[in-house]
């Protein structure tokens, strides 16, 4: 019988099979590689101890960085309805285990929930989350007191970070909510912050840089009455 039989293995003209796609060439595949890119992430992300970023995922799996969000989509309708959840801050991604499983959890880790944030980190908070990136003068526009040491409690906590400079007189340091923010209150990203005007009634309108904004929430302590209780915690609930 004539004609070009090859086997799976075989490469072009019969000869030996290249490199398999995604892996440099003369870089042979290490043991778990030929597993789906989806269990692959996953994999990653379950033993990492930081967030990951999805152009680290794209080097480490030797694939594009649409390959992984492909495959991330995939690992989030796996995970849904599950113990664990995929949070997304940015380009950063980290599985953690779901809010709704954190109560056996905090049993087994004894982790006890005794730290409380004060009704003016709450309020401070509800802005930087709705607003950042944003500089402490412009919170305390909205606040209308001074808000260095409730800030600065935020930053402590690792609920807040500096995530830049505004190309402003002096650059003021521009702030933003973190990974920690996300789990604390049980979001897997910033997207999935209820919308502000679900937060409560009409509160008075302050300027900030010209434009008229509403306090989140309702009443004066906006960030208490409305962040929190959005987000499914009790205004004043424990956070870790």
């Amino acid at each position: 019988m004539s004609g070009d039989v090859r086997g799976p293995e075989a490469g072009p003209a019969g000869g030996p099979a290249g490199p398999a796609e995604g892996s440099p060439a003369g870089v042979p595949e290490g043991p778990g590689e030929g597993a789906p890119l989806t269990a692959q992430v996953e994999a990653v992300l379950f033993v990492a101890e930081r967030p990951v970023s999805v152009s680290e995922l794209a080097r480490l799996l030797r694939v594009s960085p649409d390959s992984v969000e492909d495959a991330v989509a995939g690992l989030e309708r796996r995970l849904a309805g599950g113990g664990l959840t995929l949070q997304r801050h940015a380009d950063a991604l980290q599985v953690v285990t779901h809010p709704r499983v954190a109560g056996p959890v905090q049993r087994f880790l004894g982790l006890e929930m005794s730290s409380r944030l004060s009704p003016a980190a709450l309020e401070t908070l509800a802005i930087v989350a709705y607003r950042q990136p944003v500089t402490r003068a412009q919170i305390e526009v909205l606040r209308g007191v001074n808000v260095d040491g409730v800030l600065g409690n935020l930053v402590t906590r690792g609920l807040v970070e500096e995530v830049g400079r505004l190309d402003a007189v002096g650059r003021p340091i521009l702030y933003g909510t973190t990974f920690e923010f996300l789990r604390a209150f049980g979001l897997r990203r910033l997207e999935d912050l209820p919308p502000a005007g679900e937060l409560g009634g009409p509160a008075p309108a302050r300027s900030l840089e010209g434009e008229q904004t509403e306090r989140l929430g309702a009443g004066d302590d906006a960030g208490e009455a409305g962040l929190p209780e959005a987000l499914g915690h009790p205004a004043g609930d424990a956070l870790p």
